[in-house]
């Protein structure tokens, strides 16, 4: 396994929530955004809880 890296999908767990989103560690502060629109970016709070399980290394799509 390796480290996270700026624009890798993650699956990662915030304050006990399960999510899989791109990692931004470009700013100030990490943060985790969504490719879809209508999800809001997660900025990463001092204090707040974040472990990151792993790094997505494909996806697997049932096409129809």
């Amino acid at each position: 396994a390796r480290e996270p890296r700026h624009g890798d999908i993650v699956v990662a767990v915030i304050d006990n929530e399960l999510t899989a989103k791109q990692l931004d560690r470009q700013g100030p502060t990490p943060c985790l955004r969504a490719h879809h629109p209508d999800f809001a970016v997660i900025d990463l709070r001092p204090g707040q809880e974040l472990r990151i399980w792993g790094v997505v290394g494909g996806v697997v799509r049932r096409l129809p």
